[in-house]
């Protein structure tokens, strides 16, 4: 009996930890999106490209919501990259929590490009991410680096810095 309850318990745990990630993966992608539509962009002559490095569980998530999207008449597609060596030409990318540890080597790879490097660590705002999403009191908040953005060539409208923690 007493091992029967361990492994429900245990099943209910990872079943609580799969849900809260799955719910921040929907909110990051959410977000993401807004990110997108609240930044001047430079001339997209393509699809509009949202990378991320490494295989994440957000990909999903945002292949949903970018589902008959455009920006400035761009499709938006999603991207993969496995390594910092195989990023190539997207407007966004995201480095999951996993994958942090790149962020100084993404910054050179994509310098002199237009990328929002959005990132999900504490502190990486300040190392050069443009934005960078939080947990504070419970909540998931986001920095944004106006001094990468505007390396990256991009113009963050009004609206979305009064809604930043500004780095």
């Amino acid at each position: 009996m007493k091992k029967h309850l361990q492994i429900i318990f245990t099943i209910i745990l990872f079943s609580f930890n799969s849900y809260a990630q799955n719910s921040d993966h929907k909110f990051h992608s959410v977000f993401i999106m807004n990110f997108i539509k609240y930044i001047q962009w430079p001339n997209v002559n393509s699809d509009f490209v949202i990378g991320v490095l490494g295989n994440a569980d957000i990909v999903e998530e945002l292949e949903r919501s970018v589902a008959n999207k455009n920006v400035s008449g761009q499709k938006i597609i999603v991207k993969t990259f496995d390594k910092v060596s195989d990023i190539d030409n997207c407007q966004v990318l995201y480095i999951p929590q996993g994958k942090s540890k790149l962020l100084a080597d993404v910054i050179t790879k994509v310098s002199g490009k237009n990328t929002l490097i959005i990132t999900e660590k504490s502190g990486l705002a300040d190392k050069g991410s443009g934005i960078n999403f939080v947990l504070k009191d419970g909540r998931w908040k986001f920095e944004l680096n106006k001094d990468a953005t505007e390396k990256a060539g991009l113009k963050v409208s009004s609206d979305l810095l009064r809604l930043a923690i500004l780095i």
